[in-house]
């Protein structure tokens, strides 16, 4: 049933009532101030939280001439993982399963062909047993595995989901990382970020991680893949669609004794006001703001050693993983791009391994600038590799009624799965 006009208007009325604090312009001007005097470094209690890799800039592309430049690397392989969700059975079992698929540019059908699936199980019964083999199928081509994790008290869903699509994502890159030639473009950050955000904002879940195995072995996979990568000298970034960090954000707030405010809901909402060009043109109602829309806008990179980034940097410990380079050859560093046709912002994280040269680093940003723009979205080898991983709606409900008649049990369903769909999340 939609809303009569009279009740759409009485509930627009509601913004009448909320003060959203400074203008526009005004916030505006503070993130020139949070550039200009703050990210320069950003310190914290002694510690660099964030610290620019060469010289701090704001840079612009036009689009079509950024799209036509040669490339600075001939071929791209791209990584992703697709799950069916966790899924709770009314026997107590708590199920996730991904599958990890590559893919390439030029094409390489065989690898396009090839799997790797992890299935994660949580029983709180000690008597339910795994067999934890790794298995091929598919001719050879592909390979699965299911692994059990403890009893949980609590995230059950969230433990068996993260496993499952970071062991099955950082298995598939490992497996086929002497395939990629210059390029490997993971579809998300660099590190398994859902998983050291335990450890950052989760203290129920931050014992598991540190006297839990998989978790541990997971992060393992991701050092190892970082060191690989480095010994070939080819180059890995992650390109993430939605960041969301609060390492910036969360700083500024802390430095409140000194006067400061952050305004801004995470770092994006910050890049965003930085990287945006336009200018104020007067309207009907007044003024608005109106967006420049013919040029990508970009920042230098930047090494980040907050947040979940600390973990993997020289002020971490990897959660215990040994690393065999110098500690800051795996700091996380990042550059963000905000393209203005969609106003959108990305991320794109690599190792300090690979950016700490100022010809690597340049070839990098032009690459990824080239991908942006020619997709005008995620770089098109990303895409491929969420379409090869993804797993459909209607192959997710028929893989829950397999594993419903193999356990001989039926799914734990809700109201909100009855009146919203099998999908509802």
């Amino acid at each position: 049933m939609t809303l009569d006009p009279v009740h759409f208007d009485g509930i627009a009325r509601l913004a009448r009532r909320i003060d959203h604090g400074a203008d526009e312009r005004d916030r505006r001007a503070f993130a020139e101030t949070v550039w200009e005097e703050f990210l320069d470094p950003l310190t914290h209690e002694g510690r660099t939280i964030v610290d620019p890799i060469g010289e701090r800039s704001r840079r612009l592309v036009d689009c079509e001439d950024v799209a036509l430049q040669d490339r600075p690397f001939p071929s791209e392989h791209g990584l992703d993982a697709g799950t069916i969700n966790p899924t709770t059975f009314k026997n107590g079992l708590v199920i996730d399963i991904a599958q990890a698929a590559m893919s390439a540019t030029p094409s390489d059908l065989d690898l396009h062909r090839s799997r790797t699936v992890v299935a994660t199980v949580h029983s709180n019964d000690e008597t339910a047993t795994v067999h934890e083999a790794w298995d091929k199928f598919d001719e050879g081509y592909s390979r699965s595995r299911a692994v059990k994790i403890p009893p949980l008290p609590r995230f059950a869903e969230g433990v068996v989901h993260a496993l499952a699509l970071y062991q099955a994502e950082s298995e598939h890159a490992t497996d086929h990382a002497e395939e990629v030639d210059d390029l490997l473009v993971l579809d998300g950050p660099l590190y398994p970020r859902g998983l050291l955000r335990w450890a950052d904002q989760h203290p129920d879940l931050a014992d598991f991680l540190l006297e839990n195995p998989r978790p541990k072995t997971v992060l393992e996979n991701y050092v190892r893949l970082v060191e690989r990568f480095v010994s070939r000298d080819v180059p890995l970034v992650g390109f993430v669609k939605n960041p969301a960090t609060r390492v910036i954000t969360r700083t500024l707030k802390a430095k409140r004794d000194a006067g400061i405010t952050a305004p801004w809901a995470n770092d994006s909402a910050l890049f965003t006001r930085l990287l945006e060009r336009g200018e104020y043109v007067d309207d009907v109602e007044g003024q608005r703001w109106e967006r420049d829309t013919s040029a990508l806008t970009y920042t230098n990179w930047f090494r980040s050693r907050g947040g979940v980034d600390r973990p993997l940097s020289i002020d971490g410990n990897a959660l215990g993983v040994a690393r065999d380079l110098d500690p800051e050859q795996y700091e996380v560093t990042f550059f963000v791009v905000y393209d203005p046709r969609d106003d959108l912002l990305y991320r794109i994280e690599a190792p300090f391994a690979f950016t700490r040269d100022p010809e690597t680093r340049e070839r990098l940003t032009l690459q990824l600038l080239q991908d942006v723009a020619i997709a005008h979205g995620p770089p098109l080898i990303v895409e491929k590799a969420d379409e090869l991983a993804r797993i459909s709606n209607s192959e997710k409900r028929s893989l829950r009624e397999t594993l419903e008649t193999q356990f001989d049990t039926s799914r734990d369903r809700s109201y909100d799965d009855h009146r919203w769909g099998e999908e509802f999340p």
